[in-house]
């Protein structure tokens, strides 16, 4: 199983920076998602990190605090976290 560390700052650039890797690493069965380091987080980010969990074998993420609650104030909690992540 493959994993990507996430950065503190999950803004536009660090998406984009990321895309490559993300696709890379979709086609090769499960992948990780260590998104712990995670402070910041904004809407590209969260995209990808969707597309990642609904694209071939999908993606587990290991969330931070901060990603716990961006994705419970836009809503997305469901869509990126597995049942024990009490997301």
């Amino acid at each position: 199983m493959q994993t990507i560390v996430l950065p503190e700052r999950c803004d536009r650039a660090a998406a984009e920076a990321l895309l490559p890797e993300f696709a890379a690493a979709l086609g090769g069965g499960p992948l990780m998602i260590d998104a712990s380091p995670v402070r910041q987080c904004g809407q590209a980010m969260l995209q990808l990190l969707v597309s990642a969990r609904r694209t071939g074998a999908g993606a587990r993420i290991t969330p931070s605090p901060a990603l716990i609650d961006v994705a419970l104030l836009t809503g997305l909690d469901h869509e990126l976290f597995d049942e024990e992540h009490g997301a």
